[in-house]
């Protein structure tokens, strides 16, 4: 049995990814800091979805650590966007690093990787980051939304992972915004006055690293403009995982 389960006999995770549609975002939030304290941390990339979750977080006073992935790879935009909400929401978002410098890895890899293999490219420096960060907690808060990308519509708003085949080590991972619209999301951040990407307002509707993002129309996917010329929607950290439920 996984250290989660042990920790945790008493949860249902099937049952509770049954009900979790029928609660509120502040229900969802409440049960888990409740539930984990904080052994659950929300994960953001400064996208919309990760940005309201935060904002009822602090209205709630749960106090999830959050963090981000610091590629080296980001937009100026992005990096100049964390001191702002860190100022805004008075918290500290801790930056999970690559092992390898951008310059390391074209060292090892020659020239720019992720023109030729972006699927290493995101490995190195998104999903082992990501990986050695999971390790340390019992649930992973995302912002994921069914209604970004195919690959994301079949996703619960809570899901048990295997994350350590040898260790039978598992993780919860909670998506409280799974069936929230792009609309309602702006409508939110624009109501509530979240510091949010520039980059938004020059038709960049999903954020990445710099090299593999592009502006989209809003007749596209949400998730189109990314990795364009690859068969490749997903970085890998929402797909990495085995899925048990």
């Amino acid at each position: 049995m996984s250290f989660l389960l042990e920790t945790h006999p008493e949860l249902d995770v099937a049952a509770l990814a049954e009900a979790m549609p029928g609660w509120s975002l502040d229900e969802v939030l409440t049960w888990g800091f409740k539930t984990f304290g904080q052994k659950a941390a929300i994960g953001t990339s400064y996208q919309g979805s990760g940005l309201v979750i935060i904002h009822h977080a602090r209205r709630l006073g749960l106090d999830f650590p959050v963090f981000t992935i610091d590629t080296g790879l980001l937009f100026p935009e992005t990096n100049e966007l964390k001191g702002r909400l860190e100022d805004f929401f008075g918290i500290q978002i801790e930056g999970l690093r690559p092992e390898q410098t951008v310059e390391e890895q074209g060292i090892e890899y020659g020239g720019d990787l992720w023109t030729t293999n972006p699927d290493t490219c995101c490995t190195n420096r998104k999903v082992l980051p990501l990986q050695k960060k999971l390790a340390k907690l019992d649930t992973w808060v995302t912002g994921v939304r069914s209604n970004q990308s195919d690959t994301r519509s079949h996703m619960k708003m809570l899901e048990l992972y295997e994350f350590d085949k040898l260790r039978e080590h598992y993780i919860l991972k909670l998506n409280p915004m799974l069936n929230w619209s792009r609309q309602e999301v702006w409508d939110y951040i624009k109501q509530h006055k979240i510091p949010y990407n520039a980059l938004h307002d020059q038709g960049y509707r999903s954020i990445g690293c710099w090299p593999c993002t592009k502006i989209t129309s809003s007749n596209e996917n949400e998730r189109a403009g990314r990795w364009e010329g690859f068969d490749k929607t997903e970085c890998g950290i929402h797909t990495f995982l085995g899925q048990n439920i």
